[in-house]
């Protein structure tokens, strides 16, 4: 039989829960209050604490009273023993609030206590390293970060918690790869890939932990631009999510199993196919396939909103619509829709505004964007201040080479021949710092750019062919249709019809293909000369149509980009954005308000013909009247 002091303690626990269920919070709030006025012992005072900072934070937004609540639960129940549920929860909790109000100097010695104090609780102790690791990362101290989780590897492997260990072997992996350590993953990716194959416990968990391996894998690829190479493993990971997603997969917590070590996930299996569609997106978009890179975008951003519709709004979800949208925005410009890219550009800037934290880790991403926009819009200063701002503000190698290849660019086209010349070794592909296959066969297309508008023909030839051969390698189909269009070009220059009509053909149904509409312009400027020297008129006419349906369309997204208020982000580098922001819509809203708009309308036609039926039937109303009274004036017979 419980005791007085339990009884009463357990009845006003009882009450709180009751008007906490029946979402009457205040009354919740003061049972719980009333607790402390009784004088509880010191485990009774520390569990109190915490239960009233939890029902602050989730139900109400005094995170200030919260806070005082948590860290009195911290504080008391430090010194008790076996008491690691309110102990350690506490301790989580507390750190989790510190670092969402940027206070992350005050969370990392809490949970540095924690682990220390933890580690006879397999649970708790490889909880708190994941907490303390990811706050190092999201610090961008990856050294540090890595280090938590390799601790985390042995001790999973000594507690014989072999799922746990594998999550915190894959996790360092994904570390490695931000902070692009590429030597140092392989053979980490290589260790996790055979401990997944070779899995015998859950068949659950095995297909879980091989998504997490799939995705590493496939982002190892795409980062090192071998977009051919990844295919294999993009499939596997697709059909390995669809596996996942099926009715009859369990939920993430019978993956996770009955015991203590081994209760974690990565992420959701509803974020997982997200994240699967994300990385399909960025694989569509490196092999040059426009339209499928957008499909897949507008799947995945629905897929976001239906869980932001739900109860489940983490952050995470965030940046993957920013990732999406960025991909979106190049896929928009090499496809010659420029309005739409400004439109995605400002949804990006709607995103960034609402999460500052957001705004800068992607800021360097989107002044890329941004003078990419403006150089499409030949804004040749307005591209050549936003590559500097990205370079300026990014710690990213691969984002330095890709500013400066494209800043290149900007000087040859301006014939500035002295910044140029500052940066060829920056940009030379024999020594260049870059992992990536595609950079480096950029590199090499820059160089044969150059080398073109210097009239040096075979020096661009063979520059040309080197990006061919690697564009091959990997189906950089892009990269391979430019070079193939400029190699056409220059046996063009060198009045060589029959060479110059071998690269162009190809390159004009790859541009097709993609679809590169700029590509295509230029295609058929050089299949309209040839043609002429080749004395076809008919065909001749043909390109001349063509090259005259690409100039209009491009012209005309040229004047109404120019138009629309977004293109003011070409000037932004620092401060608010020059523009009015509106909340992002994804591709399926904006169709269910295009519904919507259609239905208003069509409303507004019905009212508008019941008034003027209504209309008219007054007017039938006061003729038959005035016939009544004179018919003479009317001019009808008297």
């Amino acid at each position: 039989m419980a005791s007085s002091q339990d009884a009463w303690y357990l009845s006003l626990l009882g009450l709180a829960e009751n008007f906490r269920t029946s979402n009457r919070i205040k009354m919740c709030i003061q049972c719980l209050q009333a607790v402390f006025s009784f004088k509880p012992p010191p485990r009774v005072e520390a569990r109190t604490h915490l239960q009233l900072g939890n029902i602050l934070l989730q139900y109400t937004k005094n995170t200030d009273l919260a806070r005082t609540h948590l860290e009195q639960a911290w504080l008391l129940s430090q010194s008790i023993n076996a008491f690691d549920d309110v102990k350690f929860e506490a301790a989580s909790v507390v750190a989790e609030l510190y670092q969402q109000q940027n206070q992350s100097n005050l969370a990392k010695p809490i949970l540095r206590k924690a682990v220390e104090l933890s580690q006879h609780n397999i649970y708790w102790h490889c909880r708190l390293i994941f907490q303390l690791a990811q706050i190092h990362a999201v610090e961008k101290d990856y050294e540090l970060a890595s280090s938590l989780l390799g601790v985390g590897v042995d001790y999973a492997h000594i507690s014989s918690a072999a799922y746990t260990r594998v999550l915190f072997l894959l996790s360092r992996c994904m570390l490695l790869l931000i902070d692009k350590k590429i030597t140092e993953v392989s053979p980490l990716l290589t260790q996790a890939g055979y401990l997944v194959d070779n899995w015998q416990a859950s068949q659950y968990q095995k297909e879980y932990l091989k998504v997490f391996f799939l995705v590493l894998q496939v982002c190892h690829y795409l980062m090192a631009g071998q977009v051919k190479s990844v295919k294999p493993c993009l499939k596997q990971l697709q059909q390995s999510i669809l596996t996942i997603m099926q009715p009859t997969w369990p939920s993430d917590e019978v993956v996770c199993g009955s015991n203590m070590g081994d209760m974690f996930i990565w992420m959701p299996k509803e974020q997982l196919y997200v994240v699967v569609y994300l990385v399909t997106v960025m694989h569509s978009m490196q092999a040059g396939y426009m339209d499928k890179a957008q499909k897949y975008t507008d799947k995945a951003l629905a897929q976001i909103e239906k869980l932001k519709a739900g109860d489940n709004k983490t952050p995470i979800l965030s940046v993957f619509q920013l990732m999406l949208l960025e991909n979106m925005v190049m896929c928009r410009l090499v496809t010659g829709n420029k309005s739409q890219a400004l439109r995605e550009m400002s949804q990006v800037c709607s995103i960034c505004q609402r999460h500052p934290r957001l705004l800068n880790s992607h800021r360097p991403q989107l002044h890329m964007l941004i003078g990419l926009y403006a150089m499409s819009m030949n804004c040749m200063d307005a591209a050549e201040m936003q590559f500097t701002t990205s370079l300026r503000l990014s710690q990213e190698r691969e984002l330095w080479t890709f500013a400066n290849l494209n800043l290149a660019i900007v000087y040859l086209r301006g014939k500035r021949d002295v910044e140029l010349n500052a940066l060829l070794d920056r940009i030379n592909p024999e020594t260049l710092t870059s992992h990536s296959h595609s950079l480096r066969a950029a590199a090499y297309y820059v160089q044969g750019l150059q080398s073109f508008f210097q009239a040096r023909y075979n020096e661009a030839k063979r520059y040309l062919r080197e990006t061919l051969k690697m564009a091959n390698a990997e189906d950089l189909n892009r990269l391979t249709s430019c070079s193939l269009v400029l190699l056409g070009h220059i046996f063009l220059s060198l009045g060589n019809s029959r060479e110059s009509m071998n690269m162009v053909t190809p390159a004009m149904q790859l541009a097709s293909k993609i679809p590169d509409v700029h590509v295509q312009l230029w295609a058929s400027a050089i299949l309209k000369d040839l043609y002429r020297m080749c004395n076809d008129p008919v065909r001749e006419n043909e390109a001349l149509q063509m090259h005259s349906n690409f100039s209009q369309t491009l012209l005309k997204d040229h004047f109404q980009s120019s138009e629309m208020p977004e293109h003011a982000l070409i000037s932004w580098t620092d401060g608010q954005f020059p523009i009015q922001l509106k909340p992002f819509v994804s591709p399926p809203q904006q169709h269910h308000l295009h519904l919507q708009q259609q239905q208003q309308l069509h409303m507004q036609q019905q009212m508008h013909l019941q008034q003027q039926s209504l209309h008219m039937q007054q007017q039938h109303m006061q003729l038959q009247s005035k016939q009544q009274q004179n018919p003479a004036a009317l001019g009808l017979p008297s």
